[in-house]
């Protein structure tokens, strides 16, 4: 009898714990066979496995998008190594708070010989001085680090704690692993098996292309349809439904963030990559994303000088001129002229002579210094200056046939110098040529 209750009362709690947990946390890998989308880190080969089969853990920096499975993993590989775990937050957690942990840590170490693990989901929310206070407890081995983060940890995490971690990148979870994970959740006792729900094949896919690659993200999506279809659809979930109730994509991107940068520097490179296409398309993901226009606008008029040039000079203008043009018009008519001036761009004759010329040019002033001005090329706006030689033996280019005359306009130690070397591309084939006619090939 006592046993019977036992079980009713364990089958109780569990049925409570579906109706209370959410079903992505019910639904966390409980060991690394478990664990989707990240083969390179669980199979055979992977370090993480690696980790688990001799049991020692090194302090690690987890990297990777949101929903890819890096605070479940923290859990397994340090259950799996017999290590305590503690959870530190990085948004509410201060100097206080850390220094108990650590001392907590070490009793457990000194007096119950076992070993703790610090996980700080979020780490690069830790200002310097938290990342600091954690530097001398691990390096000491006190504790051993699991750092989560969707950022570079190259930018965020302070050297020294770099240093002394490893840092094991995640991956997005390809959609066909989450569709699996759909599918198991539907027939897990945990996740949907006993409660009368029928997912349409098409609809999973759905879902999990919805997710873009986070799986907490695709199991949410399945815990609201199938509530929603219990209600109204009789327990069935098709693309009809589906679409109805999620009414558009979920993108993942963050303004401030690294993908910001990834998806401009995309953007950027595909314009000088004469790809009209691609740059298309990632406009596209950026305007979708909800990305600034204006950081958009300032790559395009960046590109429009360093890439394309002189060898179509109507490149800046058209860029400058699709600004304003965003200004005026605003959304959504504002967005065809961002669409208009990337092609023009992407598709435009590439020159960074320009570019280069700038950065030479510089590198020698850097070098010489502030070499002074030919005295020929000097303003003479008084006798004394005019006696002095200011603008002496200055030849105006329009008294002569062609508004040209060979001089020299660089100071004496730069004679004969090139900066500017065009390219037969473009409008800069027809300056090399008319450059080369005024010099006579002396220059270009």
């Amino acid at each position: 009898m006592g046993e019977k209750k036992s079980f009713e009362e364990k089958e109780l709690f569990q049925i409570q714990e579906k109706e209370v947990k959410p079903l992505a946390f019910r639904m966390r890998p409980r060991s690394l066979d478990e664990v989707v989308g990240q083969p390179h880190l669980t199979g055979r080969e992977g370090i993480l496995r690696k980790i688990v089969e001799t049991g020692f853990l090194p302090s690690l920096i987890f990297w990777g998008p949101p929903g890819s499975g890096k605070t479940s993993v923290a859990h397994i590989v340090a259950k799996a190594c017999k290590y305590q775990f503690i959870s530190i937050s990085a948004v509410t957690s201060g100097v206080k708070e850390i220094r108990e942990a650590v001392k907590e840590a070490e009793n457990d170490l000194k007096f119950h010989h076992k070993k703790t693990v610090f996980f700080i989901d979020e780490i690069h929310r830790f200002h310097k001085g938290q990342q600091s206070l954690l530097l001398p407890h691990v390096e000491e081995g006190i504790v051993t680090l699991i750092g989560s983060t969707t950022e570079n940890p190259s930018f965020e995490i302070i050297a020294p704690l770099l240093s002394r971690s490893q840092v094991i990148v995640f991956k997005k979870i390809p959609v066909e692993d989450l569709v699996r994970l759909l599918k198991n959740t539907l027939e897990d006792e945990r996740g949907l098996k006993d409660e009368g729900i029928r997912v349409e094949e098409d609809a999973l896919f759905f879902m999990a292309q919805l997710a873009d690659g986070d799986a907490r993200q695709a199991l949410n999506f399945l815990e609201v349809a199938s509530r929603i279809a219990q209600q109204e659809n009789n327990g069935v979930i098709g693309i009809k439904f589906l679409q109805d109730t999620f009414h558009k994509t979920s993108y993942l991107y963050d303004k401030s963030g690294e993908e910001h940068f990834n998806l401009l520097s995309a953007y950027h490179k595909s314009l000088r990559g004469s790809d009209p296409d691609a740059a298309i398309y990632w406009l596209a993901r950026m305007l979708e994303g909800g990305e600034d226009p204006h950081a958009i606008l300032r790559r395009l008029v960046a590109c429009a000088s360093e890439d394309v040039g002189n060898a179509d000079p109507h490149a800046l203008l058209i860029a400058v001129a699709a600004q304003k043009a965003y200004d005026f018009l605003g959304e959504p008519e504002g967005r065809l002229s961002l669409a208009q001036a990337t092609i023009y761009i992407a598709s435009a004759p590439k020159s960074n002579a320009s570019y280069q010329a700038l950065n030479q040019a510089l590198a020698d002033v850097k070098e010489y210094g502030t070499l002074p001005v030919p005295l020929h090329l000097r303003n003479a706006p008084t006798g004394m200056m005019r006696e002095m030689g200011f603008g002496k033996e200055y030849r105006y280019p329009h008294d002569f046939t062609g508004a040209f005359v060979e001089q020299e306009y660089l100071p004496s130690q730069l004679k004969g110098k090139t900066y500017f070397h065009p390219h037969d591309r473009g409008y800069e084939k027809t300056m090399k040529e008319r450059l080369r006619f005024l010099w006579k090939n002396q220059k270009y």
